[in-house]
Order: C-alpha cells, then structure tokens, then sequence
C-alpha cells in the first residue's frame, strides 16, 4: 500500500483517500512576476510525478495548481517596469508553461489564477468576520486574529508563544496582535481593487489558497503539497482560515518537498546563486534537468551545482545507452516481474524516486549483461512512470549536450564517420584513429559493430 510521509503528524501514514478509487490535490503555484527558478522547477516536477505515480496505481487525480497573479511584487514590478499587471504576469505565465512542458510536466486538471476567484475569498474572509476569527482595522485592513483559533501551529509545530518570542514580526498598529496576518488590504491609489462588503481592496496572499482550493476540491481534500518554505506561515494559515471557517478538517496529507542548494548552500538572490530554469535549460537537456531533480528524494535537500548536473547528465546516458540496439514501442508493464515489484516499493514507500531510479540502474546492468529485449522494453516503461526514457535512444545520445559548445554538427560528424570508413578501406590506420581521436576530444564517441559505425555524445 502507498505510504505518505504526512508534514501534520510528522510520519508515513497509509495513504487512504476520502473518495475510494479518487484523488483531490492542491499544490502552490508560481506568483508570476519573474521566471520560474530551480525551486520552482523541483515543485514542478515533484508533483507532476506524485500524480503520475498515483494515475498509475489506479486512481483518478483531480490536480489543482493555482497561480498568484496579484501580489505586493506583481504590483511592484509592473511600476518599475512601466507595463501593466496583465502584461507582466500574462508574459511569465507563458513563460511558465514553456518551462514546464520543456521538463515534461503535464498541466494539471485545474489552474485557477487568484484574480479569477475573488469572489470566493470574500465569502470566506466574511465567514471568518462572522465567526470572530476575523476584524476589520481601523484603516480598511481585515486581519485573521490567530489566538481566536486554538490549533494554531500544529503544522509546524510552532506555538503562539515561541512566536512572540523568537520570531520577528512587523509592527503594523492596525492589528489587535503582531502575530495577525492580513486577509485583506485596503485599496491604495494607482492599484487594482475589488469590491467587498468592507470596501475596495484586493486579498492576502494567504487567503488564495484557501479559496481556490475549497472552489476547486470541496472543504476536505486529500493532500496539499508545496515547497518546504511555504509550511510555515503560508500553510499554517492556510489551515487557521479552512478549518476556522468550516469546523473540520482540510487536508489529510501534507507534502513538502527540500529546498533547492547551491554548492550547498540555500538558494537566494541575496547570495547571488540564483538560477532560472531558463538559465539551466540553457546548458542541459530538459531531461537531465527531470532526472537531476527525481535522482534525490523529493524530501532532502537538491544540492545544484555543475558537477552535479554533469554526473546526472553521465548516469542518464548510462541508461539510455542500454536502450539503444533495442526498438520498443509501449509496452503494459508486468508488475509481478521482480525489477517492476522493486521499483513499485519504492515508490510506494513516500514515492521513493531515488530508490526506483537505482532499480532501474540495475535493470540497466541486467539489459547489458544478457541482452534482453524484454527486460529493455521493461526499463523503458518503468522510467515512462516517471517521465524519463522516453526518446529515441539514438536520438538522445546524439543530441547536443546544450552545457558544450560543440563544433562538430551532426553532418560533420557523419562526414567524419566515413572518411574514417574510407581510410580503414585503404587500410590508412593511423589516419583512421586521430579522426577517432578528434571526435573524443570533442566528447563524441564512436561504437562499431558488424552493423557499421554509431555514435554518441559524452
């Protein structure tokens, strides 16, 4: 049975889904004022292979993404660049997207944009009122009152009072305590509002999840993931305004996956080591960049740095290099076969992805060993379940590593081939072997076989 590892109880928990057969998921999405960083990309992917895994075991997965297009930074980066909020976030959107199915993410069932469910945050925000979870400030202002709510901190195992004493808070003297947080802003001049019973403005941030999960998924769903960083206070107050406002429960599993680092160190923008995908996919092909993020657990930390990459790269080509002599077309996978029922524990145990990549390598050793187009076809298919091994095995180990600037084109290459034929023929061995040479020096290695001469890069 699949097992999850839950943030709220901090253990691996049977995974037992509210609707037998039926899975409802809600993952945080991007605020789309920039392009998608690393961070970004291991959210991403992460999910994407969470529904993946969870379509493959048998379930029917409703998958909620949401994107933030209204933000403190949205609103700040549309002035500073002299464009409207449409415009920015419409152009990050599609940049977005254009990451995403580069790393072969799947667009979920649903993707809600905050500023299409604003009416459904004012219900909420008025239900909090209503209850005495939640006031109006002196200045427009509608704060949640977090010591109103008694469960407070249970997901992050935090307490109002280490709060107050360890935790630095702004002062703002419109709240009751420092430690509210805002459901709803008054309107400012030159920014975009909406209408509520208690003014113009526009929501919190926080607000949006809540909302546009219960619109999407109902008041109780089975699992909401997100980055590390967003368990506390994103997903905490997540929690105080569902549950506040509905007296039951909102989720049943909590997922995070680790922060992203840099030659370990956590990646920022203050630190200077902060890289977009674009940045990545610029120098690795998208699946490297799939397979570097599913190499690691999708709970530790993801330690970016090229030697990484260029090893994921290395173990990537190991895989498609058994592949190769092989035509596979789809194939349903046996899972009583022993590789299959190994990689299938993996997963099942809180989706294991770097123990079912380390099956695979096995197979991989078995393929070349005994030369079992079965086996191949079987490696194929496992690795489709998570989005990997997929391409034209040729194809792959001859496309151009995006990370070298390479001087030899497929048709120089191939030119290269035969003149290296040619000197063979006229038995010119020494000519024949510094083509060879000059080709790894380049990263491009022959194979011959009693088919002819192939090639891969390196």
């Amino acid at each position: 049975m699949l097992k999850i590892y839950n943030t709220l109880t901090r253990k691996k928990e049977k995974f037992v889904p509210i609707k037998p057969g039926e899975v409802r998921m809600y993952v945080c999405g991007m605020t789309v004022y920039d392009y998608c960083h690393l961070g970004h990309a291991r959210v991403l992917v992460v999910f994407d292979t969470v529904v993946r895994w969870l379509e493959v075991t048998g379930f029917k997965v409703t998958y909620v993404r949401n994107i933030t297009d209204i933000d403190d930074k949205i609103i700040k980066r549309a002035q500073e660049n002299g464009e409207t909020i449409n415009t920015l976030t419409q152009r990050f959107i599609d940049a977005m997207y254009e990451d995403a199915a580069r790393l072969g993410v799947a667009q979920p069932t649903y993707e809600p944009r905050a500023t299409q469910c604003i009416e459904d945050m004012v219900g909420m925000i008025l239900t909090l009122i209503q209850k005495g979870l939640a006031y109006v400030a002196a200045n427009g202002d509608v704060f949640y009152s977090v010591h109103q709510f008694p469960h407070y901190g249970k997901l992050s195992g935090k307490s109002l009072e280490d709060l107050r004493a360890g935790e630095r808070v702004d002062i703002d003297f419109n709240k009751k305590d420092p430690l509210d947080f805002v459901l709803w802003k008054a309107a400012k001049a030159g920014e975009p509002c909406w209408d509520s019973p208690w003014g113009k403005g526009r929501p919190g941030w926080h607000i949006e999840c809540s909302a546009m999960s219960e619109h999407y998924l109902g008041e109780h769903f089975d699992i909401h993931g997100g980055g590390q960083d967003l368990q506390f206070p994103h997903h905490e107050n997540e929690i105080a305004q569902s549950e506040g406002a509905h007296d039951h429960a909102y989720v049943n599993y909590w997922m995070h996956n680790g922060f992203v680092r840099v030659d370990n160190e956590k990646m920022s923008k203050s630190l200077g080591n902060f890289f977009t995908v674009r940045e990545v996919l610029a120098r690795y092909q998208p699946e490297v960049v799939r397979f570097f993020i599913l190499r690691a657990h999708y709970r530790s930390p993801l330690n970016y740095s090229d030697e990484h990459l260029n090893d994921a790269r290395n173990a990537l080509d190991r895989l498609y290099i058994a592949l190769k002599e092989y035509s596979l077309p789809s194939t349903e996978i046996n899972w009583d076969e022993s590789y299959a029922e190994r990689f299938k524990a993996a997963m099942h145990d809180d989706f294991n992805t770097a123990e079912a990549i380390a099956v695979l390598f096995d197979l991989a050793g078995e393929i070349n060993r005994t030369s079992n187009a079965q086996l191949a076809a079987l490696l194929k298919a496992l690795g489709g379940t998570l989005g990997l091994l997929q391409q034209n095995p040729q194809a792959y180990l001859q496309n151009l590593h995006s990370a070298e600037k390479d001087l030899f084109s497929q048709e120089a290459i191939e030119q290269m081939i035969q003149q290296r034929l040619e000197a063979r023929k006229n038995r010119d061995f020494v000519q024949a072997d510094n083509i060879r040479k000059q080709l790894a020096a380049a990263g491009i290695i022959l194979e011959d076989s009693v088919q002819g001469t192939t090639w891969r890069r390196q």
